[in-house]
């Protein structure tokens, strides 16, 4: 199939906010000649007031790449052929239909990558597809990214959007664990310009406080850093706790008249003092202490914990004590403190209170619980390669790379080649997509209309801001929400509402009453105002009330207790954010490459054991082992090795040249799919027990790099 040129772009100006990650930042872009010759931030834009990272420089990179899939795709063994649309959608389409009509509806299963939020054709569309399907083996990459957070909100305030985060440009004291938003750019907390905001802080006479595992980037950016060893982060917040209430330092303030279970409080924090917990954590009890009372004095403070708290054996407790840490302190739902936002399109109207979110069905193999609609996607393979009733046949992925992105990838990349069917709408050939039977392409990036529908709702300033597309697409390309309509239609006979159609409807519903006509006349973007308190009217609990201390955190601190004489494994793995790199599909961009090799291990001197910088070693887990050169560094503590996430491009089959000139090792072949917080199910990707020693050498020959499993 040839496809049909597209109109060239107009040139001049244009401005649209980066959708390549949560902070969503306005950008200049300027047309010259049909190319575009200049990015810059848009210093209009009331949100990122012209911040601007590597990733959204490189934004026309992506457009322009040659590898990106713009047609749809038939695999022939290990030969793909392009095909029509009308052809592809009634194939694939006809393939569900027959896998379910000899296996079950829940023999087909859907996965969604973190993409699939940063598009707003796909969020406002795919849902349809998925209902249409109806199959219960759905699964998403926040079972390995932010259930922990959802999950807390879910219990103590009704809906697992109702999401506090920290309002960083009027606090007095950030508290921050396991968070690196100087590389992230802000993650569950959409503030773009990180810097320049921690930097704001400290110069209004505030202060700033880490705790991570590593001197990350955003360690050069505070008031004070303290290393604490992974997983202990409940234990260390539980400390906070202890010494707030037993110290007589509690000040809930309003809220108090609308918690329940402030009173227990007491007794779940008291066997947690500074110095039961110094062991585990590896923080002083006299800092502990310090960081408590000045937390609770602090005429404003807020504390956040993002990734590094979430993916975690105790993620779902890290978050609930982190929303009960600003409650008691008076600091949940004030100026200043954590807050959570109310969008111009909000995703919570119409939510009824005291709907149930979790457990309403179970995992086959394992018995693991949904969460909002998904099953933990740490059980995806085995429920592909388990045989019995409800086995999936076959899986349809949407924006994901889980080869990548999930723990245990090998065994997931093993499981794919079991597949009756597999679809992939996705732009790529990359290492899932390569199992597909059939892959639909979307057009993606400048050609797209865009509203950032979810990070508003993480937003510390109300904005609104309509993307208009800066290139148009061919004939021949197809836009996400029109490949999920064909597929509803032929799965259901439905059609579906268009993207802008839903958009202006929710504008309309929403607190602001805007349409999308008011938006679109603002090209930098709205400016709505900073966040306000919103509780007790936006509580969605079924007794309209906070829950300070939820039956499930209360008997997940059993859990907890354990934890505290636990012995530690000698060598701890973490994963690794990088400012240039997001998740696996950043890696085929020339200019976010260059330099020198990203995909190292870090560890510390005291774990190298004669190893040197540069050298290669085996890392080998229970489950898998990979070769990867070692960078020797103090900014990761004794007994912790880091690696980056998203590497492992060396699998053949994939189509992704500069990824592949640069493959790395992938940090999930090492992470087990059986490491988990159990609270959650949300998967322990830190954590991971391992063992280094230096690569073996066969005579004649040096080791490269690379995983065994590949």
């Amino acid at each position: 199939m040839t496809l049909s040129p597209p109109l060239p772009p107009r040139d001049g100006v244009h401005y649209r906010a980066c959708n390549l990650c949560e902070a969503i930042c306005g950008l200049r872009i300027t047309v010259q000649g049909g190319q575009v010759t200049d990015v810059r931030g848009d210093p209009d834009d009331p949100l990122s007031r012209g911040h601007i990272c590597p990733k959204g420089a490189a934004l026309p990179d992506l457009h322009a790449d040659p590898d990106r899939l713009k047609t749809p795709m038939r695999r022939d063994g290990d030969t793909w052929h392009p095909m029509s649309w009308d052809d592809a959608l009634d194939l694939v389409a006809r393939r569900l239909r027959g896998v379910q009509a000899a296996h079950g509806p829940d023999s087909v299963a859907t996965f969604q990558g973190n993409p699939s939020v940063h598009n707003s054709g796909t969020l406002l569309t795919a849902g349809a597809f998925l209902k249409a399907l109806g199959t219960r083996n759905r699964y998403s990459a926040t079972s390995t990214d932010q259930l922990p957070h959802h999950y807390a909100a879910a219990e103590m305030f009704g809906h697992p959007l109702l999401l506090p985060i920290p309002d960083v440009d009027r606090t007095d004291f950030l508290l921050m664990l396991g968070a690196n938003p100087l590389a992230s750019n802000g993650s569950i907390l959409t503030a773009p310009g990180m810097r320049e905001r921690l930097r704001a802080i400290r110069d209004r006479g505030g202060r700033v406080v880490l705790l991570d595992p590593r001197r990350t980037e955003s360690a050069a950016h505070v008031s004070e850093y303290h290393p604490i060893r992974p997983g202990s982060d409940a234990l260390f917040l539980m400390a906070l706790l202890h010494v707030i209430l037993s110290e007589g330092l509690a000040r809930p303030g309003r809220l108090a008249d609308v918690t329940d279970g402030l009173e227990d409080l007491h007794d779940v924090a008291a066997p947690y003092t500074p110095e039961a917990v110094q062991a585990a954590t590896g923080v002083p009890a006299a800092t502990t202490r310090d960081l408590a009372r000045a937390f609770a004095r602090a005429p404003r403070a807020a504390a956040y914990g993002r990734i590094g708290l979430s993916v975690q054996a105790f993620g779902g407790l890290c978050q609930w004590l982190l929303n009960t840490l600003n409650l008691v302190t008076g600091n949940l739902d004030r100026e200043g403190g954590a807050m959570v936002p109310r969008p111009a399109f909000d995703l919570l109207t119409g939510a009824r209170p005291g709907q149930t979110h979790h457990g309403r069905w179970h995992s086959r193999v394992r018995g693991l619980p949904e969460f909002d609609g998904e099953l933990p996607n740490a059980a995806l393979a085995e429920e592909i390669l388990t045989p019995g009733e409800g086995q999936i046949r076959a899986l349809v992925t949407i924006a994901g790379n889980p080869v990548l992105s999930t723990p245990g990838g090998q065994h997931l990349d093993r499981a794919l080649a079991d597949l009756d069917f597999m679809v992939s709408i996705d732009p790529y050939l990359n290492e899932t997509t390569r199992h597909a039977h059939v892959i639909l392409p979307p057009a993606t990036g400048l050609e797209v209309e865009h509203y950032d529908v979810i990070f508003h709702h993480f937003a510390v300033r109300a904005t609104a801001r309509l993307n208009q597309p800066v290139f148009p697409i061919s004939a021949d390309q197809r836009f996400d929400h029109q490949i999920f309509a064909g597929l509803t239609g032929h799965l259901s006979g439905k059609a579906l509402a268009t993207p802008a159609e839903r958009l202006d409807a929710g504008l309309r519903h929403g607190p602001h009453r805007l349409t999308l006509d008011d938006v679109r006349a603002h090209p930098h973007g709205l400016d709505l105002g900073p966040m306000q308190p919103v509780f007790p009217e936006r509580l969605l609990t079924a007794s309209g009330r906070i829950q300070a201390l939820p039956d499930p955190m209360r008997r997940d601190l059993t859990r907890l207790h354990a934890a505290l004489g636990a012995p530690v494994a000698p060598l701890i793995l973490i994963g690794r954010r990088q400012l240039r790199s997001n998740n696996s599909w950043m890696h085929n961009t020339p200019r976010l490459m260059r330099g020198p090799d990203r995909c190292t291990l870090h560890l510390n001197p005291a774990d190298a054991q004669g190893l040197t910088d540069g050298q290669l070693a085996q890392v080998t887990s229970r489950v898998g082992t990979v070769t990867v050169p070692v960078e020797i560094t103090a900014d990761v503590m004794p007994g912790v090795a880091s690696l980056p996430h998203g590497f492992g491009h060396a699998r053949r089959g994939a189509q992704l040249r500069v990824a592949q000139a640069h493959p790395g090792v992938s940090l999930n072949d090492l992470t087990d799919p059986l490491l988990l917080d159990e609270l959650t199910g949300n998967a322990a990707l830190n954590g991971t027990p391992i063992q280094v020693q230096p690569a073996p050498q066969i005579a004649g020959t040096a080791p490269t790099a690379g995983s065994a499993a590949d």
